[in-house]
């Protein structure tokens, strides 16, 4: 079995966490034949030669100034034409680079190189033989294809697909170190040249997004009012209270757009803020399955004959899998992830935090429709969270039973209790990488978020900061996890555990 696994270098030079574990997960394959693909600059391919001592067979590096500023489309594009070069059976991606935050190249890529897709895959079940596992949805139940894979994704379902077929996968494995004897395998470099390409559809010049302007974020901050302990179930009543007036619709822009489409209610504050003319898309007129192939390519046929300005979609894993398809399939821009939206009345401009949210960039798109995905709030996610970070080592144990035990007490109120972790805590094993929270796991915005022993970091900050009320636990005064929070509270865990359960 034939498994390319495409990886990129991240800006200070490291293998994107993602993409390590993508490869990870092929080397652990059965009678795989790995082989990485990369596009980037000349110092790519140093990385990709050490790279092949962990087990690839060969590497390709995709190396040519026409690929330079290349957006998600016009990177997919040039992915695209080395896959289909390639041939391989699968094709594994990391969920995302840390540095683009988008995760659109592996659905965009698995649209233009024509392969089935799982994305957010959280375990590989099965690969090749499944035998009765992969059904074709007809009458008769006959067996549509005995060589493909089995994944579970990150909401715990059990996805199936026929080969060929792309996979993205979470940070679910920690990547291999080289053994001593291991020695380097070859690289093999490939201009647009060599693999033929439409030199209009690579690099900046095939490039429907363009960055016009780029600030330094202080999105996240906030005034932090530090609390005795006494205090500590006032704030938290106080921020569930909070959140019944938090979801307002946003400024409107003075000079709206006009046609302007949503795929579903979530991004209605977005769509409202720019626009009057809004027209509300259900996806099951296209599809009554989950299958986002299927509905990308009726709802492409549908949009090409109603020529919608503006397409918007909700955050959802749902969304962030089919927007990407759709683009590739309408050769249009996407920009992921929007925190605001405006417009002149003609052109839509994007906000979108990027570089693990240290950076606010202003996207304009230059083909139509322009096409967004915007942060909003998904159903079923709980009122109240508890993070962990790796200072609650001590005291996981209660924590976990605290919240437990808060969950049953509170629920006669329709308040629901759950748990998330920082990194730190996860890397150490003290809590399940499907809780942790940040750029490298994933975004949660619960009326109340409880940050217990965690110090800060940016990369925890992206993930937590829609939050409605962060109350910060921390012994030290000087964490900049209080920077981010609307209460800070002085103190070791162990103090506050007793003041957090209800009475």
């Amino acid at each position: 079995m034939k498994i390319v696994v495409c990886v990129k270098q991240t800006t200070d030079g490291e293998l994107n966490p993602f993409d390590a574990s993508a490869y990870e997960a092929a080397l652990r394959i059965p009678d795989g034949e790995v082989i990485l693909l990369s596009m980037g600059p000349e110092r790519t391919g140093e990385m990709l030669l050490n790279l092949t001592r962990l087990g690839a067979k060969e590497a390709y590096h995709l190396c040519d100034k026409a690929f330079a500023g290349a957006d998600t489309l016009a990177t997919g594009y040039t992915l695209s034409l080395a896959i289909k070069k390639l041939q391989p059976d699968l094709v594994i991606c990391g969920r995302q680079t840390v540095d683009g935050d988008t995760a659109q190249t592996g659905p965009s890529l698995s649209v233009m190189a024509d392969l089935n897709l799982i994305t957010n895959v959280m375990k590989i079940h099965a690969v090749g033989d499944l035998g009765s596992n992969l059904y074709e949805d007809g009458t008769d139940g006959t067996i549509l294809c005995r060589n493909g894979i089995q994944c579970e994704d990150r909401d715990g379902v059990l996805r199936t697909v026929a080969f060929p077929a792309l996979i993205t996968v979470e940070r679910i494995h920690h990547l291999r170190l080289p053994s001593i004897r291991s020695k380097r395998g070859t690289v093999v470099r490939w201009t647009a040249q060599d693999l033929g390409a439409d030199l209009t559809r690579c690099g900046t010049q095939g490039s429907p997004t363009r960055v016009m302007a780029s600030f330094t974020n202080a999105e996240g901050k906030r005034k932090c009012q530090y609390i005795p302990l006494s205090q500590l179930l006032e704030a938290i009543e106080t921020g569930l209270e909070k959140e019944k007036n938090r979801l307002q619709p946003v400024s409107k822009c003075e000079t709206p757009l006009s046609n302007v489409w949503m795929v579903g209610e979530a991004p209605r504050t977005f769509a409202e803020s720019i626009s009057d003319d809004i027209t509300v898309i259900d996806r099951e007129t296209f599809t009554t399955e989950y299958d986002t192939r299927a509905f990308a390519e009726k709802f492409a046929d549908y949009v090409k004959q109603h020529n919608p300005k503006v397409i918007l979609w909700g955050s959802d894993s749902w969304s962030k899998a089919a927007a990407p398809q759709v683009a590739a399939l309408l050769q249009t821009g996407l920009c992921a992830d929007c925190t605001a939206l405006e417009t002149d009345g003609d052109t839509l401009f994007m906000y979108r935090p990027a570089f693990s949210g240290n950076i606010i960039a202003k996207i304009v798109c230059r083909t139509e429709p322009a096409m967004a995905t915007v942060r909003t709030m998904e159903s079923g996610n709980a009122d109240i969270v508890v993070s962990v970070g790796k200072g609650a080592k001590e005291v996981m144990t209660r924590i976990e039973a605290l919240v437990a035990e808060e969950n049953a007490k509170w629920r006669e109120r329709g308040i629901r209790w759950d748990m998330a972790a920082s990194r730190g805590a996860v890397d150490t094993d003290l809590q399940p990488y499907s809780r942790q929270v940040g750029i490298t796991g994933k975004s949660v915005s619960p009326a109340v978020y409880l940050a217990v022993g965690i110090s800060g970091a940016v990369h925890h900050i992206a993930g937590m900061k829609q939050s409605g009320t962060v109350i910060a636990i921390n012994p030290d005064p000087k964490a900049p996890i209080f920077e981010y929070a609307d209460y800070g509270v002085v103190g070791t865990i162990e103090e506050v555990l007793p003041h957090l359960q209800h009475k």
